[in-house]
């Protein structure tokens, strides 16, 4: 083997892989980490990859999990792999120090991406998650990987353990701290990182045992504060099942094919809205899944088990964006058809104590479809994700806050910051899946791309050293970092909102009615 064939090829404890050279870069893409969860091992914990003889290619991306079709076509529309092979791993790693190269050279950072996706969609191999800028603006290892969603990762269901989709997470996490120096990444430099429900993911690992001591690090991008009680959890399996004709039991579930079996989940989302006075606030937000605090894989929910002292040797980044809700806003053509009644009825369900009456108050001039959007961006992303730095920092750990600001140039900009923007500026990825919309109809603006560089910097110094280039968040003067287009460092810009729900702990969502 000739000393560049070497530096493609990498050791893991199934086999060795052979990545590609790309621009400075070895990717190596579709690794597995975990058996196909299909036969006997559906609807269980991740077992281990079997083994292979020789070199394997890693050229292609495995196949995605079994999902719904998506979001008005932006996930999952795609031609993607086909397969059972769901649960692989993707490494980007710079050449120089990467595979065949001498182990007593510094191994570099780890960063590694979870995605998000409401909890019942996602592929790792998605264009907008190309991690090449990330790994060259940082000269570090970037890792993505597929977890199972939807019903096969999340379902509450007898004969199979909780938070399947949580333990694929702590299997991938297991197999970088096995493998990962021989991709030139350092296993006690690892750094999780994801948005939305890969931000859900980050959190809920911060308190699950079984991932302790697997990452030190953590950046939480607009973390959704829905995580669900066993009952109603359970609830909702039924529910699923009874769309396709089934008990809510594992054996049950696996007489279906995996891929028929999404539109039993398909089918109860479109309705979900209609139950709010047996799903309670669950209902509104259309996906039946989410994180099960199970008293086992996730004793308790991430602001309870950070408060208690659980991440205080994880050091954290966590923020949200400006204007989250509206891109749901958007996608349903509601932008700017909100009816008072509507207001009013989002008002009642989620505000916390004082309701309605108190959001009119703390927003006299806030019309129907401000009121909208300000309480469903305040209780699924904005105080979720300022509590998780408050019981960070109460539970004797360290955090830093930010708030992304700079609004997104595609629809006129009617977009504001919305949900899911900070994604293609992370990765540069302007013009790939999301950022199509966020970006549609105008050239990617040279802000776009300063900020780009920027939250690039931030990111990988704090995987680097720890520290993301503004100071930690404490309880006393609130500082936050503000990401735009002139970046400053202030007290919490939504004092506001965080006035309305203090006190509002975020509990495990329940079953309100029978």
């Amino acid at each position: 083997m000739t000393i560049a064939e070497s530096q493609l090829v990498a050791p893991t404890a199934a086999g060795a892989v052979r990545g590609r050279s790309e621009d400075g870069l070895t990717v190596f893409r579709g690794i597995p980490f975990a058996a196909p969860p299909v036969g006997e091992a559906r609807f269980q914990a991740p077992r281990p990859p079997q083994p292979w003889d020789g070199v394997r290619d890693a050229y292609a991306f495995g196949p995605p999990p079994p999902q719904e079709a998506g979001f008005q076509g932006l996930a999952g529309s795609r031609q993607e792999p086909a397969g059972d092979d769901w649960l692989t791993v993707n490494v980007w790693t710079p050449e120089t120090g990467g595979p065949g190269t001498d182990a007593a050279e510094a191994a570099r950072p780890v960063m590694v991406w979870i995605y998000g996706g409401a909890y019942k969609l996602g592929h790792a191999g998605s264009p907008g998650y190309d991690a090449q800028h990330i790994a060259r603006a940082g000269d570090l290892v970037v890792v993505t990987f597929n977890y199972r969603v939807g019903i096969e990762g999340f379902a509450q269901l007898d004969g199979a353990p909780a938070n399947r989709g949580l333990l694929d997470q702590i299997a991938a996490l297991e197999w970088v701290r096995d493998n990962i120096a021989g991709f030139g990444g350092d296993p006690g430099r690892v750094t999780v990182f994801g948005e939305s429900a890969g931000a859900g993911s980050v959190a809920a690992l911060l308190a699950a045992p079984g991932a302790r001591g697997l990452f030190g690090r953590a950046i939480a991008q607009s973390v959704p504060g829905t995580f669900l009680s066993d009952e109603l959890a359970r609830d909702l399996a039924a529910a699923i099942a009874a769309e396709a004709g089934l008990r809510p039991t594992a054996a049950d579930l696996s007489t279906v094919d995996p891929r028929r079996l999404t539109e039993a989940g398909a089918a109860l989302g479109a309705k979900m809205g209609e139950r709010v006075d047996r799903w309670g606030q669950v209902a509104p937000t259309l996906t039946p899944f989410a994180p099960v605090v199970d008293g086992e894989v996730l004793p308790a929910t991430p602001w309870q088990a950070l408060a208690a002292g659980a991440g205080r040797d994880v050091e954290l980044v966590v923020g949200h964006n400006a204007q989250e809700y509206r891109l749901f806003l958007a996608m349903a053509g509601r932008l700017n058809s909100v009816t008072e009644e509507q207001a009013a009825e989002a008002l009642r369900v989620f505000a916390p104590d004082g309701g309605e009456a108190a959001y009119r108050a703390a927003y006299p001039e806030a019309g129907p479809a401000e009121l909208y959007e300000r309480v469903q961006s305040d209780w699924l992303f904005h105080i979720p994700s300022l509590r998780l730095a408050e019981a960070q920092t109460a539970g004797g750990g360290r955090a830093h806050l930010y708030e992304l600001t700079w609004p997104a140039p595609g629809m006129g900009g009617g977009l504001g910051a919305c949900h899911g923007l900070d994604v293609p500026l992370l990765f540069g990825t302007y013009e790939a899946d999301l950022g199509a919309l966020l970006f549609a109809g105008v050239a990617v603006p040279a802000e776009a791309k300063e900020l780009t560089a920027r939250i690039q910097a931030a990111w990988t110094s704090f995987a680097r050293t720890g520290d993301p280039g503004w100071p930690a968040y404490d309880e006393r003067r609130r500082l936050t970092q503000v990401l735009d287009v002139e970046p400053e460092v202030r007290a919490y810009p939504e004092e506001t909102a965080r006035r309305l729900w203090e006190g509002y702990d975020f509990p495990a969502l329940p079953l309100v009615g029978r």
